[in-house]
């Protein structure tokens, strides 16, 4: 078993609880993990090299998937939009830089680890997620996670991550500290806006997403 596996700090909650999921499961000898940005897991995932993932939402439309996400409810502080006269994408994202044609943002595309660090040091900016809420009042989906195949399994990972409350343990926090120059107190303030569960109004605004993307 092949997981894809995107290192940014929106998915440090989930990582800590899959190291004890696959320790306490029979999948314990067989998960391996393909490490990669976004756009690059994408294209793994699309292509089988990986088995799962989170994958971007605006490639996952057509791919199984169980109701865990990459989810902002309002605000995320991680994808921003520098203003700029011209416009330009990320090469890391693929659902931000659509989500910027879709609200006619303008400017720099910026996603994950850097851009929460480019909002920390409060610099003029857009939050796509913040922009996305105030004109739809919906929530954005910014990835699913994904599988090809087992979805008893992936079924059994959300449960079970979605059921409790994960602890990061102090030596993960002062790795992922070290590791992107962000203090462990910014890095749990800015978990607290993410959230993961694929609820009903998460999924009203994936659909939204899909319908202004395709007219975009």
């Amino acid at each position: 078993m092949v997981f894809g596996k995107i290192e940014y700090l929106n998915l440090l909650p989930f990582h800590v609880f899959m190291k004890r999921f696959t320790k306490s499961s029979q999948q314990s000898m067989s998960m391996h993990y393909k490490r990669g940005i976004p756009s690059k897991i994408n294209k793994d995932f699309i292509s089988r090299r990986v088995d799962a993932a989170f994958i971007s939402s605006i490639s996952a439309k057509k791919y199984l998937h169980v109701d865990l996400g990459i989810i902002a409810k309002k605000e995320v502080l991680s994808v921003l939009v520098i203003p700029h006269v011209d416009s330009v994408d990320d090469t890391a994202s693929a659902s931000s830089n659509v989500l910027a044609k879709v609200l006619n943002v303008h400017g720099e595309v910026i996603i994950g680890d850097k851009a929460l660090k480019y909002y920390l040091q409060n610099k003029p900016h857009v939050d796509l997620a913040r922009e996305w809420y105030k004109r739809y009042n919906l929530p954005f989906v910014f990835a699913l996670l994904c599988f090809h195949k087992d979805k008893k399994l992936y079924k059994s990972i959300q449960n079970n991550f979605l059921k409790q409350k994960v602890k990061i343990p102090q030596y993960i926090l002062k790795q992922a500290s070290l590791r992107t120059d962000i203090s462990q107190k910014d890095i749990l303030n800015y978990l607290k806006y993410i959230s993961y569960e694929l609820d009903a109004k998460s999924k009203k605004g994936l659909m939204k997403f899909y319908k202004e993307a395709k007219n975009s």
